[in-house]
């Protein structure tokens, strides 16, 4: 998806905006595939927090992109701009894929492009939505809403874990983990998890979990339990599954189970091994074992993540994907 137009009108929140233009406008270093071409789209100039903007293209170019992100809308007890609601209609008719970050979700389902999906926003404004907009289906406790052509997410950093999912999607999660570092964000929290989980991964280097999670990162081909993680971290299988829940929002067999599956995912994408060969590098066991949990978890096989990402490779290598 090699163009990014972001909607700026009077009203639009400032972070949201720039986490857009921070996530697809710059590369990570190392980074060979092609970047997104970003482009602020607007009916002129805006004010957006206590800034003055100039956008680059009127609102009709949004029908001209890749993909569409609408940011926060500020007022939210009014209805969003005709013009700003009629130009991302147009843009999804014309095959544009459209994510709205936070309250950005009033503007789509304005647009009618919620009607019968599942969508997110900010928790503080769900019920509003819901209210509202009673033909979009409502998930308040999560982080982010992927309807494939249509994507929500709650506010701030779930707003960056959705933009990181989209780079998941066009380029793998190779990348996405390449453009996690650049940011020093967690290079994944999956869309289901709870708004109102902190951070999947400790940051404090004195965090009870600090040195444990490398740890068992680094051992992942080999079958390891819960006893084994609390033997490792020196205190119960209770105490450390307060400290994962309280750190992770998950179980410490979640949290593994996710690593294993990231795990598998950069081995399909960067080497040429059988599934039973990263079966046995990520610990699963089997084949079987792995296609089980990867089907549930990505949503495909392992073979058609595969094939799939090598297809979006050879496009990216010869300069024939969306952008090009």
């Amino acid at each position: 998806m090699g163009t990014v137009a972001v909607a700026v009108v009077d009203g639009m929140m400032q972070f949201e905006l720039s986490l857009a233009y921070e996530v697809f406008g710059t590369a990570p270093d190392g980074v060979t595939v092609p970047w997104y071409d970003v482009t602020a789209c607007g009916p002129a100039a805006v004010r957006v927090g206590r800034f003055r903007l100039e956008p680059d293209a009127g609102l009709d170019r949004l029908q001209h992109a890749d993909t569409v992100i609408v940011p926060s809308w500020a007022d939210i007890d009014r209805d969003p701009p005709a013009d700003l609601v009629d130009a991302v209609r147009a843009a999804h008719e014309a095959g544009a894929r459209v994510v709205s970050l936070c309250t950005g979700a009033f503007v789509l389902a304005a647009a009618g492009l919620l009607d019968g999906r599942g969508a997110t926003t900010h928790w503080a404004h769900t019920e509003a939505l819901a209210t509202r907009y009673p033909r979009v289906e409502v998930h308040p406790d999560v982080l982010y809403v992927d309807n494939g052509s249509v994507l929500t997410s709650a506010g701030k950093a779930a707003a960056m874990d959705l933009c990181l999912h989209l780079i998941r999607l066009d380029h793998g999660s190779s990348v996405a983990n390449a453009a996690a570092r650049r940011l020093v964000v967690p290079p994944h929290r999956a869309g289901g998890q709870a708004q109102f989980v902190p951070t999947p991964v400790p940051a404090q280097d004195d965090h009870p979990l600090a040195a444990l999670l490398p740890w068992v990162v680094e051992r992942l081909d080999q079958p390891l339990t819960v006893e084994d993680l609390a033997r490792q971290a020196r205190m119960s299988s209770r105490h450390l599954g307060r400290h994962f829940r309280a750190a992770t929002g998950t179980t410490p067999l979640q949290w593994l189970l996710t690593q294993r599956i990231r795990h598998a995912q950069e081995l399909l994408e960067k080497t040429d091994d059988s599934v039973e060969t990263i079966a046995a590098a990520t610990g699963m066991g089997t084949a079987t074992t792995l296609r089980r949990h990867f089907n549930r978890t990505v949503g495909v096989p392992p073979d058609t993540y595969r094939r799939t990402f090598r297809a979006r490779t050879r496009r990216a290598d010869t300069g024939t994907g969306p952008g090009a």
